[in-house]
């Protein structure tokens, strides 16, 4: 079986993908796991250390060619705030919860979670819901 012991970040290779895989958040955070592309190439993961796989991503397979990573889109709440101290707010609240936030250009996104969502309202967040593919900030002690 083919096997991905590499991950080439976007934009660090161009060459054609040999195969494509579409995983969501939680599909994207591996080490080692057996998957299969769109076009039927089954591979192995096999990564010395969990990652968080990113959009356009590259597997760098063994016996040569790269399968690329597709971030699905998911169910998530988008939060703006016309304040910005306000939404400063919400990010500390997001951040004491250990909840993974992906920053936009005018707001915050987050994973569906009707306890969460409840607190946001509650602290006067403007919410709405979107598909989109989630790539939350990876912290100060990730690396990739």
């Amino acid at each position: 079986m083919p096997t991905a012991r590499k991950v080439r970040p976007a934009g660090d290779w161009s060459d054609q993908p040999v195969d494509t895989v579409t995983l969501d958040y939680e599909q994207r955070y591996r080490r080692r796991i057996a998957m299969t592309g769109h076009g039927g190439l089954a591979f192995l993961l096999d990564l010395a250390e969990a990652v968080l796989l990113h959009q356009g991503d590259g597997l760098e397979l063994e016996e040569g060619g790269i399968v690329k990573v597709e971030a699905a889109d998911e169910p998530l709440v988008e939060i703006i705030m016309p304040d910005r101290s306000a939404l400063t707010r919400i990010a500390w609240h997001l951040g004491n919860r250990h909840c993974p936030t992906q920053l936009t250009r005018d707001g915050l996104r987050i994973r569906r979670d009707h306890v969460i969502e409840a607190m946001l309202e509650g602290l006067g967040g403007s919410l709405k819901t979107v598909s989109a593919a989630f790539d939350p900030e990876q912290g100060a002690y990730q690396h990739h």
